[in-house]
């Protein structure tokens, strides 16, 4: 899958291309599902420059899961025929190099496998950056997506209260994940405040409502956005950049292996729904994540 121009869905196109080869720390793997994410769809509208320049024509998609198809000079983890998944670039392919990776736990699916590294690596990093404890309380604001879905779980297996912020039917989602739940229609600060007092926030959806986060905790030390680029006008963090990916998996399998983190597929897509799945993203409303299957 590739695009020649910045703009929408429709950019993109299914062309015939030579595989790609793994070099140095690098693999090869036949990719079976590729993870769809905003920055997928933000990187093929352009959003992303100068931070993360393309060179057109390019490809599309970070995470995937699949068979290891070629190890690089140096790798000795894995082999030809092991089931990984993990981050590399152009994932929406019959075949990708990843630059990190982590073998598959029994039971899990490529489709379900796909879809976590990403996620898993920014809510881990958020996590950090807005400095919650064991004990204290995370107001998630977009909570329902795949990213939301991962702090519920890893704040759950923190000791950490979350109440997190969604549409009215991803509610008993978010409750079965163990967060307190409220629509984020009208009066949503006041709902907050009748559950619990904030300690630290998290805006996932770019919903226009840092200042009220801020409100709510009081100090926008403990705010982070990842989806409201105006948000360090009110002192927020804005957070872009991309922590450390093999430790971030190494958590995932951790969490998964101990039965503590499941995050649901809420629709595949065929390599050739590629623009269909994008579209999907933007509009958002997700529960879980979107893969591509190959």
């Amino acid at each position: 899958m590739s695009y020649a121009a910045f703009g929408g869905p429709e950019v993109l196109r299914l062309v015939d291309a030579e595989k790609p080869h793994a070099g140095p720390g690098e693999i090869r793997i036949a990719v079976r599902a590729a993870g769809v994410n905003p920055v997928d769809w933000r990187i093929r509208e352009g959003q992303m420059r100068p931070a993360l320049p393309a060179s057109l024509p390019a490809g599309v998609g970070l995470d995937a899961a699949g068979v290891v198809d070629e190890v690089g000079e140096g790798v000795t983890d894995v082999a030809p025929g092991d089931r990984v998944f993990g981050e590399g670039a152009d994932t929406y392919a019959e075949f990708a190099v990843l630059h990190a990776w982590a073998r598959m736990p029994e039971g899990l699916s490529f489709e379900e496998a796909a879809g976590y590294p990403s996620v898993m690596e920014t809510a881990l990093r958020i996590l950090g950056e807005c400095g919650v404890r064991p004990g204290q309380t995370l107001l998630v604001s977009g909570a329902s997506g795949g990213v939301g879905s991962a702090v519920l779980q890893i704040a759950r297996d923190r000791g950490i209260t979350v109440v997190g912020t969604a549409g009215a039917a991803n509610l008993e989602y978010l409750r079965g994940l163990g967060a307190h739940a409220t629509t984020y229609a009208e009066g949503w600060p006041e709902r907050v405040r009748a559950f619990t007092s904030v300690d630290a926030a998290l805006d996932l959806a770019g919903a226009g409502v840092v200042r009220e986060l801020v409100e709510l905790t009081g100090d926008p030390a403990t705010v982070v956005s990842i989806a409201d680029r105006t948000a360090p006008e009110l002192g927020v963090r804005f957070s872009n950049v991309a922590g450390s990916v093999p430790d971030a998996l190494k958590e995932t399998v951790r969490l998964l292996e101990q039965g503590t983190l499941h995050i649901p597929v809420e629709k595949v897509y065929s390599l050739t729904e590629a623009a269909a799945a994008h579209a999907d993203s933007r509009a958002g409303h997700t529960r879980g994540r979107r893969v591509i299957v190959v």
